[in-house]
């Protein structure tokens, strides 16, 4: 099960008339908590549920309360307190010692709380943001290409309070390089519910068949991938052609596009001769860049390796400065 938003959306898009649906969301929490404000699921009259608003602790509850926003056609609240003896969190056992607040919104007809805008929005990888009337079936998106990555947060305005919770799309990698050791960075990505493409001119690589959760597969390393990178929206890039030439290649058009991260398979005189050969010049690159890529974690076979390169891009595109990340901003 992809937890994303916009995977959850694709769902519930497909069987939105077929049966009734709750969102819920978590509008506030106080302490600890697994999921913060603005997080989302949705749930439906089948008995299934599409994303997580606790650990997996408190599912079950909230899927018995969605059925009676279901029933009443009006949103249902709840409070979980982890602190507290007497509450049903604390007897399940949960571990976070803090309280969450939740709104059970069922979605109506000719109500979709705003999610079908919502919806179209992340399939065009625009961003925006979500505004929910807190205590009522009241929902609207309004697309914000200036938003930025923040939390969720309580607007108070005379009819009440909103929770206004930022929407951004699900990252896009492109990798550049289809050799065995990209595979487990598609497949990992993929499970992270990113948007992937791989590009390499080699017939022999990048094949279908060994990559079949890539998004797109591109061949052709010119200056069309500029166009693409800016019209679908990616975000960081790795070169791990193996190919001296290529990455170079790959780095040379990366430096005109839109990009905000680069990693560099290899040691870093190997970035300097990516350099060389593109005839640029680091300190005029328009994005951060790992050379090394990745955060060190010790790994040595494909897999850990892929864990490594995509811990680092996610440390930098979520902007969590770990000492890790400080190391390569101070390679720079």
């Amino acid at each position: 099960m992809n937890n994303h938003l916009s995977s959850m959306l694709s769902d519930w898009q497909k069987f939105r008339t077929s049966t009734q649906w709750v969102l819920g969301t978590v509008y506030l929490t106080e302490g600890s908590a697994y999921r913060k404000a603005g997080a989302m699921m949705l749930v439906n009259g089948n008995g299934q549920q599409f994303g997580l608003l606790s650990g997996g602790c408190l599912e079950a509850d909230i899927m018995r309360n969605a059925r009676k926003a279901m029933v009443t056609g009006k949103a249902v609240m709840l409070v979980y307190d982890a602190s507290d003896e007497d509450d049903l969190s604390f007897r399940l056992g949960i571990g976070c010692g803090g309280r969450v607040h939740i709104m059970l919104q069922p979605l109506l007809p000719g109500n979709d709380l705003g999610l079908a805008d919502l919806h179209a929005s992340l399939q065009r990888r625009q961003k925006g943001k979500y505004f929910q009337k807190i205590g009522d079936v009241c929902a609207y998106f309004e697309p914000d290409n200036t938003v930025s990555l923040e939390h969720a947060s309580i607007e108070k305005r005379p009819d009440g309070d909103w929770l206004v919770t930022p929407i951004l799309p699900e990252p896009h990698l492109l990798i550049i390089g289809g050799g065995m050791d990209a595979r487990p960075v598609i497949s990992l990505s993929h499970q992270l519910g990113w948007k992937t493409t791989l590009v390499d001119p080699r017939s022999a690589n990048a094949r279908r068949e060994h990559f079949p959760n890539a998004n797109v597969i591109l061949r052709h390393l010119d200056d069309s991938l500029i166009a693409y990178i800016h019209e679908n929206s990616v975000d960081a890039s790795v070169l791990m052609a193996h190919s001296i030439s290529l990455d170079a290649k790959a780095l040379e058009l990366l430096s005109h596009s839109s990009v905000r991260h680069v990693s560099a398979l290899g040691p870093r005189h190997r970035f300097a001769e990516l350099l060389m050969q593109a005839g640029l010049k680091e300190v005029d690159l328009p994005f951060d860049v790992a050379s090394p890529a990745g955060l060190d974690i010790g790994g040595q076979l494909p897999e850990s390796i892929a864990l490594s390169i995509l811990s680092g891009i996610h440390a930098v595109l979520f902007r969590k400065h770990s000492a890790a990340v400080a190391r390569l901003q101070a390679a720079e």
